[in-house]
């Protein structure tokens, strides 16, 4: 009778943690890959250069709930996605990284470029870079895909103009 009670009991106790368990506990979450065909800065960089277009840079951090939202819903839409592919080069940058990249003529790593030359302080963020480097606006906003798909077709109204920066 006693083991049949230390049975039950277990069974109580570990069943819910076993039941319950996330299948990846201990890792980030799992992000459906995005439509959106993003691209290594530098790589922007040098494209914009041979071929103009405007970045279009995405800040996130791992931590902003806002910004995964954003990669669930926005860069899932598969029109913003295409106006992203086809119109400019679409780059994701952590907001948190120490890695050094060119931003305003300026070597610095992506937090400093966040921060201190672009001026950002929330997350998600936007930044509109030239193809000579220099930003040209920042947007920081949380959005919907039919506002966001508002906002590259304002930037697109504007894209000769910008491109010459």
């Amino acid at each position: 009778m006693f083991c049949r009670l230390i049975c039950i009991l277990l069974c109580i106790t570990l069943l819910p943690s076993v039941v319950f368990a996330a299948p990846n506990s201990g890792k980030a979450p799992v992000v459906p890959q995005s439509l959106v065909r993003w691209m290594d800065y530098s790589e922007a960089l040098e494209k914009a250069k041979a071929e103009p277009r405007l970045i279009f840079v995405d800040m996130y951090a791992d931590w902003c709930v806002p910004c995964r939202v954003m990669d669930k819903n926005v860069y899932m839409n598969p029109t913003v996605a295409s106006i992203l592919n086809k119109k400019f080069y679409p780059v994701k940058l952590d907001a948190d990284s120490e890695t050094p990249i060119l931003c305003d003529g300026k070597r610095e790593t992506t937090k400093k470029c966040f921060s201190e030359v672009w001026e950002l302080n929330v997350l998600p963020s936007f930044v509109l870079v030239a193809p000579k480097g220099l930003s040209i606006l920042t947007v920081t906003d949380s959005m919907s895909p039919q506002e966001m798909q508002m906002l590259l077709d304002k930037f697109l109204e504007k894209e000769q103009e910008w491109i010459k920066r």
